[in-house]
Order: C-alpha cells, then sequence, then structure tokens
C-alpha cells in the first residue's frame, strides 16, 4: 500500500516495451531487475496486465457525447430510485 508522500518511479514505453518482450520470452524477472533497474514485482505487474486487460482500462466505460437531456433523464432515475429507497427505509 503506498504510503501518504510517497513517489513512484515512472518508465518510458520503450523501456516496458523491451523489458516485458524479454520476461515473455523467458528472461528472469530477477536478472531484468539487475540489467535494467526495474523492480521484478513491477515486471510481473505489467505481464499480469498485458494478459488479463490487454492494456484496456478496468471499470465501467466512460460515456462520451452526452447531451443535456442525457442528463436530465440520468437525473430523474436517480430521483425516482432515492424515493424508493426511501420508501423501503420506512417500512422497516
Amino acid at each position: 500500500m503506498a504510503r501518504k508522500g510517497q513517489k513512484f518511479q515512472k518508465y518510458d514505453s520503450e523501456t516496458k516495451e523491451l523489458v516485458l518482450k524479454k520476461y515473455l520470452e523467458g528472461y528472469c524477472s530477477s536478472l531484468l531487475e539487475q540489467e535494467y533497474g526495474v523492480p521484478k514485482t513491477t515486471i510481473r505487474t505489467w505481464a499480469f496486465n498485458l494478459k488479463h486487460h490487454k492494456n484496456n482500462k478496468p471499470g465501467r466505460p466512460k460515456s462520451k457525447n452526452l447531451t443535456l437531456e442525457d442528463y436530465k433523464e440520468r437525473y430523474e432515475i436517480l430521483k425516482k430510485y432515492r424515493a424508493f429507497l426511501a420508501a423501503r427505509r420506512g417500512r422497516k
């Protein structure tokens, strides 16, 4: 877990691609750590993300090009849902 004020090392994309390529070819992460100065846990995390997420960002996709009407419709749905939840809390 990150500590308050902790700085994280950033690596350029060329280094990341080179290290990942070698790691996926079968090079040991400890040797790559010594050669490139990238921690082996970081290399493993990169490989895991490449394998499982395919470089897509996890989470709900962002809606783009929403109009004012779309926002108003969403707001009305949320108001109805909040009223529904308040009514359920009142019954208990």
